[in-house]
């Protein structure tokens, strides 16, 4: 059967005669053919259309799920791969979901792996995609519906008919609805696909994302503990300083048991000296990024009441030109041992070497010196030959033992009792309602000291907060928000002593921080080797770059996201916070909402 196209070039003689033999009359127009528009009439909607050829299935079995859209041609070049998509029921409810694949498929039934066909596509500048389908697979997420008016979600429970038409969600209540993005709380950054912002028809265009942190729906995520977990350069602890900064807003405020609403006080053990630039403002930050932020209610500028507190250890001297925060020094006493024997222990007593030290020596030598005693008379209370002999005599400390113990707990003498104030005395100007502390380590140069005084200061603040007879009111009654950079080098699971003893308090810590209110903001670069019974405890995980596949491991996010991590760019998050929202990608603040970085 010849095509349209043999028949436009067919032409009549001009004697043909009619069947009843009359020429033609010359005057009379030729018949041509009609052309047939094969688009359909009226303009397109959404981006394409729900297709059943393959079967269309909901089902409780994620494996068992169908859901495939064909994309139309003018729209395959603007969807990507985790992309928002809404499709509607006939009663008005709506399918929240996700692409989660993309496929070209044949049209027709042909072989285009041949030299024929490779070789004619090398020879012309574009591609006809209309010899093939372009089919999205969809994750159902939610379904959406009204309810007095107001957008709810509930679990995918219903298929949707075929040939539905499928839409990007460009709406900012649907796609929060559809994620379960709380409209209040604090702020993370924006969502994101592939790298680039969500944007919809509203102003501002993005979508913010926010971390609850009221009481209406449980407890304030910010105390059920955040792990920032990012490589060298990926920007964690800018977007770390960017979330401390909103929990240091004016209005942020938290009740306690006496009814009153107290704002939170952050203290930030700082290893790299980063945090007390929190002070300052940015300079970067000008009057129209300074509208930007109020519109979406994001806290910026320095905060004033930041304090650098500064430990004393040996003849290290800490300099301090690239920030402005006031500064505290401050020493650990040697009385806070007695509650924390493990702080001398280090990580080479064993268990009845600890038993000793724990059970008879230090009971001793405080029966002897009180709580005034230092670590300079300890050493001399050790060294007493008639000790050692009478407690080896009467079976209580083998001399062996003792000798132990005493090699083991020698090498402090450049951490406690130095010539400043102790941190006991300074628990009121340490713990402030809307301050910053931090702690700044990068002065000391001996990794063992360094550790003694992060996990003693850190311990008090924690015994405090479980103690049921607390010594410190101040820090028993004050919201409060550990931070804790390079957590990994403090909090790591070892088999040692000082380790387990360290773990077991900060797993209690996590397990009664939302009745304490005391949450613990932990950031690393090697989340693999923070212990697991604390990390079992975090709630919110924050991933930012990671290069190390055990560490993009251990974070323990959804494996589509997973998969995105080592490619994602400096500010790009993958956020998976199960009583929050969906697993979602964000991007966050290209600017620092307080003074980042050094000149």
């Amino acid at each position: 059967m010849s095509d349209l196209g043999d028949f436009e070039d067919y032409e009549p003689d001009d004697d043909s005669s009619s069947s009843g033999g009359e020429t033609a009359d010359a005057g009379e127009a030729e018949d041509d053919f009609e052309e047939v528009d094969v688009s359909p009439a009226g303009s397109d909607r959404g981006i394409g259309t729900l297709s059943a050829s393959e079967g269309l299935i909901i089902s409780e079995e994620e494996d068992d799920t169908c859901l495939r859209a064909y994309v139309t041609v003018e729209n395959r070049s603007a969807v990507r791969i985790g992309s928002y998509l809404i499709a509607s029921y006939p009663d008005g409810e709506r399918l929240f979901c996700r692409i989660v694949a993309l496929e070209y498929a044949q049209e027709f039934r042909s072989d285009d792996a041949t030299e024929i066909h490779s070789r004619r596509a090398m020879r012309q500048d574009d591609i006809d995609e209309n010899d093939y389908k372009f089919m999205a697979s969809l994750e159902p997420v939610a379904v959406l519906y009204s309810e007095g008016g107001e957008l709810k979600r509930r679990m995918t429970d219903r298929v949707p008919k075929p040939e539905t038409v499928v839409r990007q969600a460009e709406d900012s209540a649907e796609i929060k609805t559809g994620l379960k993005i709380p409209e209040e709380g604090v702020f993370v950054g924006h969502l994101s696909v592939g790298g680039e912002k969500v944007r919809t028809a509203a102003d501002p265009p993005t979508i913010d994302y926010r971390l609850k942190d009221d009481y209406e729906s449980g407890d304030p995520l910010v105390f059920r503990h955040t792990l920032v977990a990012g490589g060298t350069g990926s920007g964690k602890t800018h977007g770390a300083k960017n979330m401390l900064r909103q929990y240091l807003a004016e209005e942020r405020r938290y009740p306690i048991e006496d009814g009153r609403d107290v704002s939170p006080a952050v203290v930030q053990f700082d290893p790299q000296d980063e945090y007390a630039q929190m002070h300052d403002d940015n300079p970067a930050i000008d009057a129209d990024y300074e509208r930007r932020l109020e519109r979406e209610g994001v806290a910026h500028g320095g905060v004033d009441d930041t304090k650098a507190f500064v430990p004393k250890v040996g003849d290290a001297t800490y300099a301090a030109s690239h920030h402005r925060a006031e500064q505290v020094e401050f020493t650990i006493p040697f009385s806070m041992v007695y509650d924390n024997p493990w702080l001398i222990a280090g990580s080479a007593l064993n268990d009845n070497q600890y038993g000793a030290l724990v059970s008879v020596l230090l009971p001793r030598f405080k029966r002897q010196y009180g709580d005034s005693g230092t670590y300079s008379q300890f050493k001399s209370f050790l060294d007493d030959p008639a000790l050692q002999e009478e407690l080896d005599e009467s079976g209580r400390v083998h001399e062996a033992t003792f000798d132990a113990i005493k090699r083991r707990v020698y090498g402090f003498d450049d951490v406690f009792d130095q010539e400043a104030r102790p941190i006991t005395d300074l628990v009121s100007e340490f713990v402030r309602p809307g301050g910053l502390t931090t702690v700044p380590t990068y002065h000391i140069s001996d990794s063992r000291a360094t550790t003694t005084v992060v996990l003693a200061v850190a311990s008090l603040l924690v015994d405090e907060k479980l103690s049921n007879d607390p010594e410190f009111d101040r820090i028993k009654e004050t919201p409060l928000l550990l931070g804790m950079d390079e957590a990994h080098n403090f909090l790591t699971d070892a088999d040692s002593v000082q380790a387990n003893k360290v773990i077991g308090k900060f797993a209690d810590a996590a397990k009664q921080g939302r009745k304490e209110r005391l949450g613990l903001f932990l950031i690393t670069q090697d989340p693999q080797d923070i212990a697991d019974p604390i990390f079992k405890q975090i709630n919110t995980t924050i991933v930012l770059n990671l290069g190390d596949e055990d560490a993009i491991k251990a974070v323990n996010i959804p494996s589509n996201l997973e998969g995105k991590v080592p490619y994602m760019e400096k500010g790009q998050m993958v956020v998976y916070s199960p009583d929050n929202s969906e697993p979602v990608e964000l991007i966050g603040l290209p600017r620092c909402l307080t003074r980042h970085g050094r000149d």
